[in-house]
């Protein structure tokens, strides 16, 4: 049995006391846990073997996923934040025919057209006894092309989130604030199994969760000033709004937190330098889906800025022409309706280690840009200067085979109003002092603002607010013609 199974069992027989997890609605100790798990796990029996889970983020969608998981059952999470569109696509590239559905999803779910379990409190008497086959299939956010299902085994999350345990020195008494949607597998190993294997607790602050989902702002002062957890994990755009609400009010984050992750998009140095001049201890990592979510990451007492850290043990990383290339055994079992994936696997990412081991991730090979000049520009390290500020949204850079960058500006609703209505010249300032540790031919020279909401119908965004980026580049031309700067 994996340790994650393993220690449910042990809080059901024992009844622990101690408490687990808990939302903005419930609190669970580890054997009501325990038990809830259990009693999901038999409703789950008869269903078949690959389900949906369907539902906002909180103590009901761990139970389930937990129970799918010691009912041997692949799961499939399904993000209340995507359109029904995306759901349908979802659900039938992977062939999913049920769902089971936390009890704010019940009536999507029933609209889904297929078979729907909701979520029961039953509890069982004894915990199950799982057999081979538990896993996930985790989709892709389609940001470069369809998104694509990635399967993984339940043996790999495990073994992930015990490496993971290991390298930020988790702790029994830690005290985790899950601020990230648990369809993130990311946030689900963080959130959920990491606290579990070592006995700490988790969080869920739902709200938020939902607000990364879709795009709008959260009250992360607020939740880490009631809670005062001693971890949580970020995305830099979420990194970037807690900064800005502490230096409005004049605060500092709670003295609690010992350990912050950020990851899911380069973070730029100036932004990692803010917080920890404020007193977040920022430790930057790197990972994929592909590799079960984490290959690298800076440890406590163990950070190098401007890396992602070092790889975590067991995990091989080299580079090769310039190219990320990760071997170990959280490296997926290969895309839904594709061959199985042989190691070692490319990740298309490039990168370099430095003298030290520590990874420095650079760009994509696919989203090189090469100006007119011959000037070789990952868009990416320019783009985490640019959302450093938290009034951009999400952007993207552009400027392949011409003589400068352009930049497509999407504004968070902190900075609509202020992208749309100052003076051209004020902008190009502003992005020469975001951009200041650039060399001049990596500051964009032109730029054009699309609010969220024009975004969004153009399909530049994804559900999750990440951009799309061929459709941008495609959209750029048109996008200037339309909206020619208004002031000079």
């Amino acid at each position: 049995m994996v340790e994650l199974l393993q220690v449910l069992r042990g809080w059901h027989s024992s009844r622990d006391a101690a408490t687990a997890m808990s939302d903005d609605n419930t609190l669970l100790t580890r054997g009501d846990l325990a038990a809830r798990v259990a009693g999901l796990a038999e409703d789950f029996r008869e269903l078949p073997q690959v389900i949906g889970l369907l539902g906002a983020d909180g103590t009901d969608w761990a139970i389930a996923q937990l129970a799918a998981w010691a009912a041997s059952k692949t799961v499939v999470p399904l993000p209340t934040f995507f359109s029904l569109p995306q759901l349908e696509h979802v659900i039938r590239d992977a062939g999913v025919d049920h769902v089971v559905a936390t009890s704010d999803a019940s009536a999507l779910g029933s609209s889904l057209g297929i078979g729907m379990t909701p979520l029961s409190e039953r509890r069982a008497d004894a915990f199950p006894a799982p057999t081979p086959g538990a896993g996930v299939i985790v989709y892709t956010s389609g940001s470069t092309g369809r998104p694509k299902g990635v399967r993984l085994s339940l043996e790999q999350i495990d073994w992930q989130a015990r490496a993971l345990a290991a390298a930020i020195e988790a702790r029994p008494d830690d005290f985790h604030l899950s601020v990230l949607p648990l369809s993130l597998l990311l946030e689900t190993i963080a959130g959920i199994c990491v606290p579990l294997l070592t006995g700490a607790r988790t969080h869920f602050a739902s709200a938020i969760g939902h607000s990364v989902g879709t795009g709008r702002p959260a009250d992360l002062l607020g939740e880490f000033e009631r809670r005062r957890p001693t971890t949580t994990v970020l995305v830099p755009q979420l990194l970037s709004t807690w900064i800005a609400q502490l230096e409005a009010g004049g605060k500092r984050p709670p003295t609690s937190l010992r350990f912050v992750a950020v990851g899911g998009a380069p973070v730029s140095d100036a932004l990692a330098a803010r917080a920890w001049d404020l007193g977040i201890p920022v430790h930057e990592g790197y990972g994929l889906t592909e590799c079960c979510s984490v290959v690298a990451v800076n440890r406590p007492g163990r950070r190098k800025a401007g890396t992602v850290g070092a790889a975590l043990p067991g995990i091989d990383v080299r580079i090769e022409d310039g190219e990320v290339v990760v071997s170990g055994p959280t490296v997926m079992k290969g895309y839904l309706h594709a061959a199985r994936v042989e190691e070692p696997w490319r990740t298309g990412d490039l990168g370099r280690l430095d003298q030290d081991g520590f990874l420095l991730v650079t760009g994509r090979k696919d989203t090189l840009l090469v100006t007119s000049s011959g000037r070789n520009i990952s868009p990416e390290w320019v783009e985490a200067m640019v959302l450093s500020d938290p009034r951009i949204g999400a952007c993207v850079v552009l400027g392949h085979g011409m003589s400068h960058l352009s930049v497509l500006l999407i504004p968070s609703s902190l900075g609509e109003r202020w992208l749309l209505e100052s003076p051209r010249a004020h902008i190009l300032l502003w992005l020469a002092q975001v951009c200041i540790d650039a060399p001049a031919y990596a500051v964009p020279k032109e730029f054009v603002v699309c609010p969220a909401r024009q975004a969004k119908q153009l399909g530049l965004l994804t559900s999750n607010g990440r951009v799309v980026r061929h459709a941008a580049n495609s959209a750029y031309p048109a996008l200037k013609l339309a909206r020619p700067p208004v002031a000079a």
